[in-house]
């Protein structure tokens, strides 16, 4: 029996969060949104079509109206306007109308362009998240946040688009290639940290569980994480208030992303980002120096960078200014006030970015002493 998770909208049920352990389900929840009657196209990269794109095609073939597939070359580069015009010169060649719909099968960014794509084409058409990664499982599937990244700066154009359902068959995390597993296991630890005290000791007792990927445990793991997910985002859909939460580790995290010109995950960057976070927290005397080197160690076991080299502090103090969490000139910033308590602050200076940054750059005099 598949366990899920409703996710309200204005107090109202919006989509569910459906947990599988394969694709089988997915038909008899489509179904559900009248999919018999719809055109479906499968959008989805080069990399993740390759493992999984025939077999979810094969799963709906002949079940509705039409069943087409797009596969965009992967990678972060491809997370931009450009692939989106392709996505809309495709479906406007497929005959897609406003009643059919578009299935996110892939990670993060397959899910934030295809979302993008449904917010956009036709003024809207419906769409159904199927992530495939534990980043995209944990985070970016959930929340109807969606967008592009333009001229390499991260979702800067983008579109608030609810999913009709988000489908997570959890037997893809055994095959996850070992760095994108632990990629994602950033934004599971960042969730705790920013809501779940006791969800983060659940995540020390059962390090070894999650690193050897035991089914029970990540099954276990991804309901809590999506449980917390869900309770910020409906409380503030848009981001007016508490959501901005969620970007604990992101402004540095994005600007390091950026500098390195994505060869760091996006998980790598947001675990660098909530160490430099939970330095100024210690600085500014929310955190004990014991809890910041508690939460900074905590991400090693979990093969996740607590330093960072070959960055420039002053690069990434100026890419911090252009994130889109700016308002008003200042930044959002978020900080932990303690494990399980985050807050936003709009008070953290520029000297004070500076040195969260030098905390966690590892320069080659550092190799040297």
């Amino acid at each position: 029996m598949a366990q899920r998770l409703p996710v309200l909208y204005n107090k109202k049920p919006c989509y569910d969060i459906v947990f599988q352990q394969s694709f089988d389900g997915l038909w008899e929840e489509l179904q559900e949104l009248g999919a018999s009657e719809k055109k479906l196209c499968i959008v989805t990269d080069s990399r993740v079509d390759e493992l999984y794109g025939a077999q979810v095609a094969e799963l709906l073939e002949g079940k509705c109206c039409k069943i087409v597939k797009y596969a965009f070359p992967a990678g972060e580069e491809n997370k931009n306007l450009e692939t989106v015009k392709d996505v809309y010169r495709y479906l406007i060649e497929e005959g897609f109308d406003r009643k059919d719909m578009l299935l996110a099968l892939g990670g993060g960014v397959t899910g934030d362009l295809t979302g993008f794509v449904a917010a956009t084409y036709l003024r809207g058409i419906d769409f159904v998240q199927i992530p495939t990664t534990l980043l995209a499982q944990v985070d970016s599937s959930i929340g109807g946040k969606t967008g592009v990244d333009f001229d390499s700066y991260k979702n800067m154009v983008g579109a608030f688009k609810m999913p009709r359902l988000v489908y997570m068959n959890l037997s893809v995390l055994k095959t996850l290639e070992e760095r994108q597993f632990y990629s994602g296991f950033a934004e599971v630890m960042k969730s705790a940290l920013i809501k779940d005290a006791l969800f983060y000791e659940w995540l020390i007792e059962n390090m070894y569980e999650i690193c050897e990927r035991e089914p029970a445990t990540l099954e276990e793991m991804v309901i809590r994480t999506c449980s917390i997910k869900k309770m910020v985002v409906e409380k503030d859909p848009t981001e007016q208030g508490d959501r901005a939460l969620l970007n604990l580790g992101h402004t540095i995290g994005h600007a390091i992303e950026k500098a390195k010109n994505f060869e760091l995950y996006h998980g790598e960057c947001v675990a660098l980002g909530t160490v430099a976070a939970a330095y100024i927290s210690w600085k500014k005397e929310m955190l004990s120096m014991e809890e910041f080197y508690e939460i900074r160690d905590m991400f090693v076991p979990f093969y996740l960078p607590i330093s960072v080299d070959d960055i420039d502090p002053q690069e990434i103090l100026k890419l911090t200014k252009s994130d889109k969490k700016m308002e008003a000139g200042k930044i959002k910033f978020i900080l932990l006030k303690k494990i399980g308590k985050a807050v936003i602050d709009r008070t953290v200076t520029d000297d004070e970015i500076l040195a969260a940054i030098e905390e966690i750059n590892f320069s080659e005099e550092d190799a040297h002493e």
